[in-house]
């Protein structure tokens, strides 16, 4: 009863209509199988440019599943992506965030030559070109995101996979982000302040 009180709760958030779905691990568990290729079993991907899902929270997962299933629609276009979620029910999506959200996500590392100009472009931003700082109100101190908001943990996170991201926001090639605050930033930032910023985060506990 609880989990469907804090469901119906979620999907006023979201504004969608899915107050009558109530999500199912198990369920989501099993419907997992077609992701093990590029996710792993417990969504901790091995591979750079896939990122981790595991820990990531359920709106976010539904908010990013969703947009995938819109295809070129959306904004969000990804081939492989389309093709695994085209066919998915809201109940599938909601199955497999929940099944996700439940993992604990592996830790990452940081090499020494970005640390230093990493953390003073996640901490304190450029101001001398407009780019904010990641956290504390967005990403998090720690890099834990902020799930009321919907901005993402980071993390982590493989840094390919966050540096890919940002230059996709970066040329408008991703542009699901609310009020298009991911693009406005990753315009600003260089591609050295991609790759020390993608590559901090990844250690950032």
């Amino acid at each position: 009863m609880v989990r469907k009180i804090l469901w119906t709760s979620l999907c006023i958030l979201m504004g969608t209509a899915g107050a009558d779905i109530t999500p199912d691990l198990n369920a989501g568990r099993k419907k997992s199988e077609t992701c093990v290729a590029c996710h792993n079993t417990d969504g901790n991907s091995t591979v750079p440019t896939w990122p981790k899902i595991a820990g990531q929270p359920e709106k976010y997962l539904i908010e990013q599943l969703k947009e995938f299933r819109k295809g070129e629609k959306g904004g969000r276009f990804e081939a492989n992506m389309y093709g695994m979620t085209h066919a998915l029910s809201d109940q599938d999506i909601a199955d497999l965030a929940t099944y996700f959200a439940s993992q604990k996500e592996t830790s990452g590392t940081t090499k020494q030559e970005w640390l230093e100009r990493g953390e003073k472009l996640y901490r304190g931003g450029n101001s001398k070109t407009g780019v904010p700082a990641c956290g504390p109100s967005c990403h998090g101190m720690r890099g834990e995101g902020n799930p009321p908001a919907g901005f993402p943990p980071l993390s982590g996170q493989h840094p390919d996979y966050i540096a890919e991201q940002l230059k996709r926001f970066k040329d408008g090639t991703r542009s699901n982000d609310p009020n298009g605050i991911m693009r406005d930033i990753a315009k600003r930032m260089t591609e050295e302040e991609i790759q020390a910023v993608s590559n901090y985060v990844s250690g950032l506990h």
